[in-house]
């Protein structure tokens, strides 16, 4: 493991909160270059992109920070519950069922995509998906799906399932962060693109705007000027109710794996504390939005979720490294296939119940990317739509175990 030019955890973070600062400072200015480059580029996915290159190019170094962790745990779910205070949940179940068809969607994207990876990469070159015992890339493939549909747990459990080797498994997880990331990065930028993307597609954003607008209204007629008193109590809302759910968390996980083994609460990442640290979160954040905790959007509730999320963004970017494409290209090369696939069903799904794009990429990164991402994705196209994320993220634990062991079957059967 090659030593990063900076190792301590404080200088990374500044830097992350100077790109941070450069990225939005530059997006909100008037000058007619920055202007005219954010027409092109979200500001969003610059966040994610350049801690990227400073984690490829050896500066920074993702895997052996602990600032992912503490992004993930600590600032996702205040972040998740300042988000969701202010959310008008009866406008968000009038989405309707699009957001469920299209995360359906997702998944069987990834389930028929696995196999079809194979069968079309075996017809030019059949030794690199071929293979028998634990280093045949099938194995190795079905815990990028039970990662793809569900989460860390849905993959943990395809390696104990198909008993893919270490080394494998390795090489594995790297493809499956680097094409999930730049999937990601891709959808990012789709986020901009929504309203073209909807009129080709030809499909009604209309209930999505209606949540925007209500959420707009609601700010405007509870804001005030922020005092300290305000964002200190809403930081303390935020913090105090994410710690009570790594409390809960702490006593809920134990006593899922003292239950009886046989009825495999596992496979639904019900033992994952992180899965139930989100959960917790979402929904006393949703409690709160039917009490006066709601008029704290006012003071600027979810601004400053947006800016914890926005470290997280940061944190996730510096994960991905650009050289490992390079080292391990021809199974890049099957990944590319298999998210193509993934999203060419998604494609056509939308095309069909003329879903608007936001679904399509929500319904995706609840698949691809999880709790942490699929979040992220959702506030592109504004900070209330979070949660949609979120539970969808919600619904890929459930059924990550079973997918994910139905593609490994069918990758199984075609593998030459």
């Amino acid at each position: 493991m090659n030593q990063p030019l900076i190792t301590n955890d404080a200088v990374v973070l500044g830097i992350l909160m100077i790109i941070l600062a450069f990225v939005f400072k530059t997006a909100s200015s008037d000058q007619p270059f920055w202007k005219k480059f954010y027409t092109y580029v979200p500001s969003l996915l610059l966040c994610y992109f350049i801690p990227s290159i400073l984690n490829s190019t050896g500066i920074i170094s993702g895997e052996q920070s602990g600032l992912y962790k503490i992004a993930s745990r600590y600032l996702l779910p205040t972040s998740l519950i300042l988000l969701t205070l202010s959310i008008d949940f009866k406008a968000i179940m009038r989405l309707g069922p699009k957001a469920v068809i299209m995360f359906l969607a997702g998944t069987a994207g990834v389930i028929i995509g696995g196999p079809l990876a194979i069968i079309i990469v075996s017809f030019f070159a059949p030794d690199l998906v071929g293979g028998e015992g634990p280093d045949a890339v099938w194995r190795g493939m079905t815990t990028i799906a039970g990662s793809w549909i569900g989460g860390g747990a849905n993959q943990a459990a395809m390696l104990e399932v198909f008993g893919a080797s270490a080394a494998l498994f390795s090489i594995m997880a790297t493809v499956d962060v680097i094409v999930g990331n730049v999937w990601t990065a891709a959808l990012l930028y789709g986020s901009g693109r929504a309203a073209k993307i909807d009129k080709l597609f030809k499909a009604d954003s209309s209930a999505i705007e209606d949540v925007k607008k209500r959420i707009e209204s609601f700010q405007l007629s509870v804001m005030k000027m922020p005092k300290l008193a305000d964002t200190m109590l809403i930081f303390g809302i935020g913090f105090g109710l994410t710690g009570l759910s790594h409390y809960l968390s702490d006593f809920i996980v134990p006593f899922i794996k003292s239950l009886p083994t046989e009825w495999e609460l596992d496979r639904f990442s019900l033992d994952s504390a992180f899965f139930w640290i989100v959960v917790l979160a979402t929904t006393f954040g949703l409690m709160l939005s039917f009490t006066k905790a709601r008029n704290l959007e006012g003071v600027g509730a979810s601004r400053l979720g947006s800016a914890l999320l926005y470290v997280l963004v940061a944190t996730i970017g510096m994960q991905m490294d650009l050289k490992s494409i390079y080292y391990n290209i021809e199974l890049f090369m099957v990944g590319g296939i298999w998210i193509l696939i993934h999203v060419s069903i998604l494609l056509l799904t939308a095309k069909l119940i003329k879903a608007p794009f936001f679904f399509t990429a929500v319904g995706s990164m609840a698949n691809i990317g999880g709790a942490a991402s699929a979040p992220i994705v959702a506030s592109a196209f504004h900070p209330s739509l979070a949660p949609v994320g979120v539970l969808l993220a919600v619904l890929g634990y459930a059924l990550g175990t079973y997918g994910a062991w139905l593609c490994g079957i069918l990758m199984q059967g075609v593998a030459p």
